[in-house]
């Protein structure tokens, strides 16, 4: 995450070491694993990040009870800020074995990163990655450390480059931190991060991530995107995690929000395909963002009990932690003869996506061959098979679906089940937002933009619709402030249907401030229109475009919606 210089040094003034002590005697664990897209656990099982950031450097005072608190809302796992001493106050030794008591303390995996790098070549006070390479070795981290390999991941360094930084030496440079950490004798696994503040908008990370991974002796490397207003819509989300997830390799979503820097995060998306395919996440990040970015607070003023609208969200909704963190087993006692099979039998993959932790009762209990070619059993799992999606994950008829090439790929048992054809819908990626400042390379897989926010049980249709066009008003999610919504537009008629047109008006206080995936007009009353991937509906699909809004202290409506 990228904070204003002069706060954090203002806040390091008002903040001092607490130095708690705790003893633990942990059982022996072979540590943390990768297996292609999989992360293992010390006892062989899947697991999947569901976590939160805390910016331990600048808080010092705060980590007793912000662990805590974190713990208490489901989580598993935390990412710590730490510093090298080279842009804000050095995090010793002991400070650093405080940070890792707590989180075993309180069952929560800990990510330990170094933040000193952020920015490295744009921003003047950022120092180069080496600086983090040499802190991780050092003597007193070292010692904190070493024999935690069951409990402690370590983020190499927070945004290591800025804009502008040449994949080759985003390559070279995280190679030669990896093989020095290795030579250095640490085993733990490693998190790399991406270039670009984080956001990967150039690719440099993504198109280099093998090349990273191959580096690595131990082969236990994962890599980190920090999702923000360069992922301001489902497609983007979609195509960079289905990315890694066809080369074989493990991601993680180290840093996001719903909004940052004034413009709109599809956080939504976000979570709903980090479920579908197994992907990890943490939030950014509990308190203390300042002024510039109270927005990203999970909580407000570091009370537990007082949720912010995006806390609410990242904790509380379909596919947010409660809903879908399960603890590391080593924290459980508990142990998984499938998951230990799996960890021995399923080599990685360069087309294989990961193992996935269904995102609901719904996607996983039942098989479904609504896609042409049959179901495909992943790993227990079945999910339709892909009609417009060769490999990787897609999203056809408001539900997952897995490639034919990649389900192909997975080992016996698991695979294509059956081969029944269909006439269903083609695949429905949807498209490019133009919120993003800097938009990476995204191809809209059709024309049509389907939901990827989960079904509300609160929607209404609308009579009034002319020329074969219906609407479908549907709230996604809802908090006391604000909620999220879509609109369904689905053509009726037995011919292509170009230039719709949606409208609607709230009665009470609720007004929308963002939307995606439309051209939207007015003030109350509303007016929605098409953009150039969605404005065409073939006969019997459905587009669909998304908002958020205000309650302004009314209730959440659901307005008529007119179309045509």
């Amino acid at each position: 995450m990228k904070r204003l210089t002069t706060f954090k040094k203002q806040l390091l003034k008002k903040t001092a070491l607490a130095f708690i002590t705790s003893a633990m005697i942990a059982p022996a664990f072979a540590g943390w694993t990768v297996n292609g897209t999989q992360v293992l656990d010390p006892n062989g099982n899947k697991f999947v990040f569901r976590g939160v950031n805390h910016a331990h450097s600048w808080y010092t005072d705060r980590l007793t009870q912000s662990l805590k608190d974190i713990a208490a809302t489901g989580a598993n796992s935390v990412r710590v800020v730490l510093s090298n001493g080279t842009q804000w106050t050095r995090n010793n030794g002991a400070d650093v074995t405080n940070v890792i008591n707590q989180c075993k303390a309180n069952k929560l995996v800990c990510v330990l990163e170094v933040h000193d790098s952020t920015g490295y070549g744009e921003s003047a006070a950022a120092t180069h990655m080496s600086r983090a390479t040499e802190y991780w070795l050092s003597s007193d981290i070292k010692a904190a450390i070493t024999g935690q390999e069951d409990y402690v991941i370590v983020n190499i360094a927070n945004e290591p480059f800025g804009n502008g930084t040449s994949a080759a030496t985003y390559t070279a440079d995280h190679i030669t931190a990896i093989r020095a950490l290795r030579s250095g004798g640490l085993t733990h696994m490693l998190m790399v991060d991406a270039a670009n503040w984080g956001q990967d908008w150039q690719n440099a990370m993504r198109d280099n991530a093998p090349s990273i991974f191959a580096a690595d002796t131990l082969k236990n490397t994962i890599f980190s995107v920090h999702m923000y207003e360069v992922y301001g819509n489902a497609s983007i989300v979609q195509s960079y995690m289905n990315s890694f997830q066809t080369r074989g390799l493990a991601l993680v979503v180290g840093e996001f929000g719903a909004e940052h820097g004034g413009s709109n995060v599809a956080e939504e998306a976000i979570l709903q395909y980090a479920q579908d395919m197994g992907i990890g996440y943490l939030g950014w990040s509990w308190s203390g963002n300042g002024s510039c970015c109270a927005q990203l607070d999970i909580v407000n003023n570091w009370n537990a009990a007082s949720l912010s609208t995006w806390g609410n969200y990242l904790i509380n909704s379909t596919n947010g932690i409660k809903a879908t963190s399960k603890l590391a087993t080593h924290f459980t006692g508990t142990t998984s003869s499938a998951a230990s099979s799996a960890r021995s039998s399923v080599a990685p993959s360069s087309s294989a996506p990961s193992s996935v932790a269904p995102s609901s009762s719904s996607r996983s209990s039942t098989p479904s061959s609504v896609a042409s070619g049959g179901t495909c059993n992943w790993y227990g799992n079945r999910y339709p098979i892909c009609t417009s999606t060769a490999s990787g994950w897609g999203w056809e008829n408001q539900q997952s679906c897995v490639g034919r090439t990649s389900c192909a790929a997975l080992p016996a048992p698991y695979g294509i089940e059956g081969g029944a054809t269909s006439s269903a819908a083609p695949s429905s990626t949807p498209a490019s937002s133009s919120r993003s400042s800097v938009a990476p390379s995204s191809t809209p897989a059709s024309s049509v933009a389907p939901s990827s926010i989960p079904a509300s049980s609160r929607a209404a249709s609308s009579a009034a619709n002319t020329g074969g066009v219906s609407c479908t008003y549907v709230v996604s999610n809802s908090w006391g402030s604000g909620f999220t919504g879509a609109i369904r537009v689905t053509n009726t008629g037995t011919s292509s249907k170009s230039g719709w047109t949606a409208s609607w008006q709230y009665s009470g206080s609720n007004r929308i401030t963002s939307s995606w995936n439309t051209s939207l007009s007015g003030s109350n009353p509303y007016s929605a229109t098409g953009v150039s991937w969605n404005s065409t509906i073939g006969a019997g699909q459905t587009v669909e475009f998304g908002f958020q809004g205000n309650t302004n202290g009314g209730s959440v409506e659901m307005p008529a919606v007119t179309c045509r």
